[in-house]
């Protein structure tokens, strides 16, 4: 899949060695050819509780609670990026920009309280990462990223997650067996 769309993944391969991608995942939240590209890396926690930044917010977010780093664009904007339980539509829910399926942005200035019974579960973001017109298909096209379609439990996956090699060992052959490279194929 080579299609950049909101609810895409983009996982960063094995040779992209910018520290701030490497081995990560992005979800795209917005995507326009003419306009650019917006992204949250998923795999990045921090080591900054949620609640300490928002305290509002720290309760809904899932466990480990962390605030994520999204990317190194504009680290002291929050993002925040929910996975929607079934019967909820984003279109239709004020405080909520679909993203794709059952993912949304949360307005961060909503009422928690009347969101915690909308999501399934939330990530807070600091920063985010983007492109430029045409940056991110050259990239793509230079081999920097696979493009795949993410998943909601993405979004929430676990503490201790190797989210990329998860994601990349459920594409099937051949990429799957990129899930197997090292993190430093020097100590292979």
């Amino acid at each position: 899949m080579d299609v950049v769309e909101p609810g895409s993944a983009l996982v960063a391969a094995p040779g992209l060695r910018d520290p701030n991608f490497h081995r990560t995942v992005v979800l795209i939240i917005e995507h326009q050819p003419s306009a650019g590209t917006v992204g949250v890396v998923l795999n990045r926690p921090s080591d900054v509780p949620v609640g300490d930044v928002l305290p509002l917010w720290g309760a809904l977010a899932t466990v480990p609670r962390a605030l994520y780093v999204g990317g190194p664009m504009q680290q002291r904007a929050a993002l925040c990026v929910a996975a929607l339980p079934a019967g909820v539509d984003a279109e239709h829910t004020e405080g909520m920009i679909k993203v794709h399926g059952s993912l949304a942005l949360v307005d961060l200035d909503a009422d928690p309280e009347l969101m915690a019974s909308r999501v399934r579960g939330l990530r807070v973001f600091a920063g985010y990462a983007g492109w430029v017109p045409g940056q991110l298909q050259a990239e793509i096209d230079r081999g920097d990223w696979v493009v795949v379609p993410a998943l909601p439990d993405d979004v929430l996956s676990p503490p201790g997650t190797d989210l990329w090699s998860r994601i990349l060992r459920r594409q099937g052959l051949p990429l799957a067996l990129l899930a197997t490279y090292p993190a430093d194929p020097v100590l292979n």
